[in-house]
């Protein structure tokens, strides 16, 4: 598997219930985890609720696959990328795919191409059904992906003056992280079990382990559902729940973030 920054990523997107407005922040995220080699968007772009996409195609030089419905209920958008999506597995030419959609319909073909040893990310809205989620590596949802209106936009918290005690849910009150996010109660329980299972001997991981596992666990578990941009930022505010220690990592000396579970005394 190449480089996450140099992986060779397919990105098909289902026109017909992938989000227009997300799409520019989407084709930002994605650029985190390797180059979109192939972008190809499918739907039927004669009807009157494709007018969105049309300045979208030409803005990101996107491949549109135009696909008429044949027989009226009937997905015949879905069935066309799912054929694509198999003959590009069969090049051999990538490292990975992007899957935009909220539709289960695509857990077959997101298990299948994983099987193949492919690296599989999932975007799609935050109802999407757990089984597209956790067919895919990493799930993101794209409502998350879209910036909040300006003066709304959070900042990265302070610690609290006082924290509450470990085991009592993190739930967050500003308004605007109800509303983007899945859930605003942090899963304390199930972070603690990732970090036990993610540490040393002695009770630390690295950042980057811990967050890895817990996008193992959780394919859909990301910090902006809770309101932080960042995992560090998550684990850096909840001083209740982590100890944090910033390592030297050689030969470059840069820092590394370490982090263990807090022990109440």
């Amino acid at each position: 598997m190449a480089d996450e920054s140099t992986a060779r990523l397919a990105v098909l997107i289902d026109g017909d219930n992938a989000q227009p407005d997300a799409f520019e922040y989407l084709l930002q995220e994605i650029a985190k985890f390797g180059e979109a080699t192939v972008k190809r968007i499918y739907g039927d772009f004669t009807s009157p609720q494709s007018t969105k996409w049309k300045a979208i195609l030409n803005r990101f030089a996107i491949k549109p696959v135009q696909q008429f419905a044949y027989t009226k209920g009937k997905n015949a958008t879905d069935s066309t990328l799912i054929i694509d999506a198999m003959d590009l597995m069969y090049t051999r030419r990538f490292d990975g795919f992007c899957l935009v959609s909220s539709d289960s319909d695509f857990t077959g073909i997101a298990t299948r191409i994983r099987e193949e040893g492919y690296m599989v990310y999932g975007y799609g809205r935050k109802t999407t059904p757990d089984a597209f989620k956790n067919a895919c590596h990493r799930f993101i949802i794209t409502e998350l992906l879209i910036p909040k209106p300006e003066g709304r936009k959070r900042s990265v918290r302070k610690p609290r003056s006082e924290a509450p005690k470990p085991g009592r849910p993190g739930m967050k009150s500003s308004p605007e992280a109800a509303e983007a996010e899945k859930s605003s109660e942090l899963p304390i329980d199930f972070m603690l079990q990732a970090l036990e299972e993610s540490a040393d001997d002695n009770g630390w991981a690295n950042l980057g382990t811990f967050g890895r596992y817990l996008n193992k666990l959780r394919s859909d578990f990301d910090s902006r559902q809770f309101g932080y941009a960042k995992l560090s930022d998550l684990v850096r505010d909840r001083n209740d729940m982590f100890e944090i220690q910033e390592r030297k990592k050689q030969p470059t000396d840069s820092p590394t973030l370490y982090i263990k579970a807090k022990i109440e005394e």
